[in-house]
């Protein structure tokens, strides 16, 4: 904004400087000669003003600048044609010296402002001279459309004019008399605005039309069928360059014309699996030999029946991703098109399979990805239809797995349907001949991570992938953003040939791979999170690991190992993941109110007392209760509205009365253990007389405190609630010393460990059976009265939490002023997030659960929790394997990476040996022109090796691949 500002001030100098640029200048002399300047040419740099024949003599290697006439008062668009231009092919652009024609200009031009001819007529665009020694041809440039005069060499051993027009740089639109031609440079620039921005060619020759004359577009000639035509054979041309089909005779096989992915393992190519270059044997896990696959429709790709079928000519079938086409056409026609319901939830891809849309030729296209870069799979997109039917999907997935998989005998495919879709799918491999998978490959199926959660709950634990061996952080779903690229090209697509469509989504599907490709040094960069993800996720384990009973833990890990071996047969042996929770073992209200009292009224403590000083524990034990009183008290008071009933005002006075008595009992032992009398009135005795409610957070989602002015309902003058009770932490360190209270200090602090180890054990305990009752009882209530008894319950138990953690934080407070101890170390702060039932109990199939752990606390006690609580066992058991699961699946992306790295380099140093390989055979043969291309192509390819190779040491160097435990 400030630059903006800036901006206004100084337009006006811009917008003068602007209009200065209409005049020529004063002298209006040529930049070359110094003789009278007519020609400006706005292609050379700051517009230089011209003499005809300075302007033609400049221009000779520059055919294709714009340029404009001085007419006396302003520039008038021309070509530079009307200055005597001629382009001469072959020798060096010199006249060929076989040509009969008068080397002299075919008119004679004029520098003055008089005299221009007629005949002629003004504007950019001239038409072809009607001459057959000296013809003119269209020539489509980026800069616009132009008439240009064409010199063909004559000599007796001269290419035919469409190769000497190609190899000036020139594209033919015809073979035999060529009248227009397309230069590299716009067939180029066409196919890169067709990339990055879906521009159709009919839109961009409507551009190149109006860079021409924007005043007469419509007098333009119109080249947009040969512009679509030539199009289709630059894209041939280009990938066959870029492939390595130029140097060599063989014609390429189905997918030889695409790219695949560099981090992907493909033997042969980037790993050598007979020398075990890759890693050494021990240190390489079963399941890092694996291709990931994700597979997806994409029904915006649509295809409208082409007008003339029979007529159309394929120049790339089968050549890139799109998969051949006769072949696939014979296993449609003897496909068993089995119409399957779906038991799951309604998938529209199931039960929409058979949508048809009658003056479609394609609903749309599906096929297969690399699950964890994004790559698509060479020769496996398929057209759909109908709809997403198993029998696309399947002759997709075949060919998928089928692509460099020799020595791959794994692979993991996810599929928004695999729950239905995986089924049957080996019995339908089996029953047809244009369908197989490798020898010995096993097939596991995913579902992504945003799919699965429009599943029933078992498929989350089934089919996701935080539940899959060797699948690192995959969520499943990066086909979904692959589709993206291909859809602002599908529009232009739909009404295109067919043959034509497939090569444009080929060109697409390529560039998409290859940006992949040259930017793989950087994606990683996102992934060496895994190393702080697998130090965090091992952290969380190991203490919920080190806690647990060890006989539990030896139990849970043999139902984990058990369950991976048979999930392959039968996906339900994952439901082990799944809480398995019968009616009735949540603790009811009376339950919980008869465990809080207990809590309350009789405290537990680890630490045993010497003998001479258990009194004293036992009146610090009392003290601490009564504290614990006064939180639930003020936690009353504060929750009177401002017109309270009398029952309620009574219940309050009746509590006060209780603990007055309590207090009064428990300053009149105080002399017996302090050693002097205390008054509670005296400021000077304790370290602070606040609010038992100041030192704590409300933790509570439901019961809002109502009235938090404590003195509006006052019973009495004397409020029990906010007296200070003279314990250590309340009297301070440096008057206990002066009293000798040492000791004394020492017990209150093995109390408080007590008190905060009880508070937070009931946290733990009230939390499982707050998640309990939303996956048991708030979730299946049927009725309006079912669901509100089932949140009266939820709001008894989060009032339990909210106590208890009042009084843990209270604890926390008094410890922090005791001296001599480190507690507050183990005893972290409650935040209010930490007390949230378990996603895992609560809702196992919550989006966004997969990188959650468990709060510290729950970590402390484990053995403590599960004694005899069915319930918390099922609900440690649950976190155990999911926690465990998470680790896992952290430690296998760190192994991943690194071998991924690995890879990417061996994918490029084997192309640029390819390369290398190329340019030896094309020396050895004399071919020049190949020698040097293939020495590029390998110079490049050592360039990105380089790159990667430096990329990834940096990005190595923090990750450490972790110890399977």
């Amino acid at each position: 904004n400030a630059y903006l500002r800036q901006w206004k001030c100084k337009f006006k100098d811009y917008i003068n400087s602007l209009m200065i640029r209409e005049a020529p200048p004063a002298n209006r002399l040529c930049s070359v000669c110094k003789k009278d300047g007519v020609y400006r040419c706005h292609g050379c740099f700051n517009e230089p003003l011209f003499c005809t024949d300075c302007c033609r003599i400049q221009h000779q290697r520059h055919p294709f600048h714009r340029i404009s006439q001085w007419t006396g008062s302003f520039f008038q668009e021309t070509s530079l044609i009307k200055v005597g231009l001629h382009i001469h092919l072959a020798h060096d652009g010199t006249p060929c010296p076989s040509s009969t024609d008068d080397s002299s200009d075919f008119f004679q031009w004029s520098d003055t402002d008089d005299n221009i001819d007629d005949d002629y007529p003004e504007g950019p665009f001239i038409q072809p001279v009607r001459d057959s020694d000296r013809p003119a041809i269209t020539v489509v440039d980026k800069s616009g459309v132009h008439s240009l005069s064409i010199c063909y060499c004559q000599c007796p051993s001269a290419l035919s004019r469409d190769i000497q027009l190609f190899q000036a740089g020139l594209f033919p639109a015809s073979f035999t008399r060529p009248k227009t031609a397309f230069t590299f440079a716009v067939l180029d620039d066409f196919l890169l605005d067709n990339l990055e921005c879906g521009t159709s060619a009919m839109n961009y020759y409507s551009k190149i039309r109006r860079l021409t004359s924007s005043i007469f577009p419509l007098m333009v000639p119109d080249r947009y069928r040969e512009l679509m035509r030539a199009a289709r054979q630059w894209r041939q041309c280009k990938l066959y360059k870029w492939h390595g089909f130029a140097h060599k005779d063989d014609q390429p096989k189905d997918g030889d014309l695409a790219l695949f992915c560099p981090a992907c393992p493909q033997p042969g190519i980037n790993l050598d699996l007979s020398t075990s270059t890759v890693a050494q044997p021990d240190d390489t896990p079963s399941w890092l030999m694996t291709r990931y696959l994700v597979m997806d429709g994409n029904f915006k790709a649509e295809h409208m029946h082409p007008v003339n079928p029979s007529d159309e000519v394929s120049l790339m079938d089968g050549l890139g991703f799109m998969v051949s086409d006769e072949r696939y056409k014979s296993h449609l026609a003897i496909a068993q098109d089995n119409v399957q319901r779906s038991d799951c939830n309604n998938h529209r891809a199931v039960n929409q399979a058979n949508a048809s849309r009658q003056r479609l030729e394609a609903t749309g296209i599906g096929g297969c990805a690399c699950a964890r870069h994004g790559c698509f799979v060479p020769h496996s997109m398929v057209d759909f239809q109908k709809g997403e039917r198993s029998m696309n999907m399947d002759y997709a997935l075949s060919q998928a797995l089928n692509y460099k998989t020799d020595g791959i005998s794994r692979a993991i495919t996810f599929y928004d349907i695999n729950c239905q879709y995986n089924k049957y799918l080996k019995d339908r491999i089996a029953s047809s001949m244009y369908l197989s998978i490798p020898i010995g490959m096993d097939i596991i199926p995913g579902i992504g991570l945003w799919h699965v959660h429009g599943h029933q709950d078992n498929c989350f634990v089934q089919y996701a992938s935080n539940f899959i061996h060797g699948t690192g952080q995959i969520d499943g779903e990066i086909m979904e953003t692959l589709w993206a690229p291909l859809n602002i090209i599908s529009p232009s697509a739909r009404g295109m040939g067919t043959p034509h469509r497939k090569e444009v989504l080929d060109y697409q599907m390529n560039d998409c791979n290859f940006m992949k490709m040259i930017r793989i040094s950087k994606s990683p960069t996102s992934r060496c999170a895994c190393h702080q993800g697998a130090s965090e996720s091992k952290l969380a384990f190991d203490n919920l690991n080190e806690t647990a009973n060890p006989d539990m833990v030896v139990l849970w890990k043999a139902e984990e190992a058990l369950a991976h071996a048979n999930r392959a047969e039968d996906p339900t042996a994952m439901d082990i993941y799944e809480v398995r929770l019968e009616r009735g073992k949540s603790p009811t209200k009376k339950q919980q109110e008869l465990r809080l009292l207990q809590a309350q009224n009789r405290p537990e403590h680890p630490v045993i007392n010497p003998p001479g000083r258990r009194g004293a524990a036992t009146w610090l034990a009392t003290g601490l209760t009564i504290e614990e009183s006064q939180i639930s008290l003020c936690k009353d008071v504060r929750s009177l509205r401002m017109h309270p009933m009398d029952m309620q005002l009574l219940r309050v006075a009746r509590c006060r009365d209780k603990l007055h008595t309590q207090i009064t009992s428990f300053l009149e032992m105080s002399p017996t253990y302090l050693g002097v009398g205390v008054n509670v009135n005296d400021p000077d005795c304790l370290v602070t007389v606040c609010n038992s409610l100041d030192d704590c957070e409300d933790y509570s989602d439901f019961d809002e405190d109502q009235n938090p002015d404590l003195d509006v309902h006052n019973a009495s003058i004397f409020q029990p609630e906010l007296t200070v009770i003279p314990l250590p932490s309340n009297i301070g360190a440096v008057r206990c010393r002066e009293l000798g209270l040492t000791n004394l200090i020492k017990e209150e602090i093995a109390l408080r460990e007590g008190q905060a180890n009880d508070a937070l054990h009931a946290i733990r305990v009230h939390l499982g059976d707050k998640a309990v009752l939303f996956r048991n009882t708030v979730r299946s209530a049927k009725s309006q009265a079912s669901s509100t008894r089932a949140w009266t319950r939820v709001r008894s138990v989060e009032t339990a939490v909210n106590l208890h953690a009042r009084i843990y934080s209270k604890c926390r407070s008094q410890l922090a002023k005791l001296p001599d101890h480190d507690l507050l170390k183990k005893y972290l702060p409650l935040k209010k997030e930490d007390l949230k039932a378990s996603s895992a109990v609560a809702d196992p199939n919550a989006r966004g659960q997969r990188d959650t752990t468990l709060s510290w606390f729950w970590s402390l006690d484990v053995q403590g929790d599960t004694s005899g609580n069915d319930w918390m066992t099922e609900f440690y058991r649950v976190n155990w394997l999911r926690t465990k699961a998470l680790r896992d699946r952290w430690n296998e992306e760190v192994i991943l990476v690194k071998h991924e790295m690995q890879w990417s380099i061996n994918f490029f140093t084997h192309r640029a040996k390819q390369w290398l390989c190329h340019m030896h055979n094309a020396t050895s043969a004399g071919l020049t022109g190949h020698t040097c291309y293939a020495a590029r192509q390998s110079h490049i390819y050592d360039l990105l090796a380089a790159h990667a190779e430096d990329a990834f040491r940096k990005m190595i160097v923090g990750i450490e691949v972790p110890v399977p435990g």
